[in-house]
């Protein structure tokens, strides 16, 4: 039976997919102690493929809006969570959210970054309620892997 954290993704029609492969000389996620940390997690969607690609704040065609980067990193956030679990089994063994780190690929002048990793921060409050409110960083990058618009890193506390 699943715990209360993946029943409240049920609620919401989240289903976690199987963990990506990394796509380099990395481990998806390492425990020290009671602290996980999960390596920066690309906007893959459930169908495999990017949720998003290109910069935000690009005027170009092809510019990703600032709704397609928080689904994109509503997107990294659901893979952070399937990156949990496969490393410790269950998501109600998360005792408390320490921290995301979100990367977003955007154009010098973008200043939104702050609203697109909600997109993260919002989902893992809904999942864990109060022990998911966490410390963030956001850093606007030139580049991600694949072309990404978004990734998003975490650190988490394990019961």
């Amino acid at each position: 039976m699943s715990g209360m954290v993946e029943k409240k993704l049920a609620d919401l029609g989240i289903a976690l997919p199987k963990v990506a492969a990394p796509i380099a000389n990395y481990v998806g996620a390492v425990r020290s102690g009671n602290l996980l940390y999960v390596s920066g997690q690309l906007c893959f969607g459930p169908d495999g493929k990017l949720v998003a690609t290109g910069k935000l704040g690009g005027s170009v065609a092809g510019g990703v809006t600032i709704e397609d980067g928080q689904k994109a990193a509503r997107a990294c956030a659901i893979n952070l969570l399937a990156q949990i679990k496969a490393a410790v089994g269950d998501l109600d063994k998360g005792s408390r959210v320490i921290r995301l780190g979100g990367f977003i690929s955007s154009v010098p002048e973008f200043l939104d970054g702050p609203k697109v990793m909600n997109g993260a921060s919002d989902l893992i409050v809904e999942a864990f309620g109060d022990k998911g409110r966490h410390a963030r960083t956001t850093v606007g990058v030139t580049v991600l892997p694949m072309d990404a618009a978004v990734e998003v890193e975490g650190l988490f506390e394990i019961a």
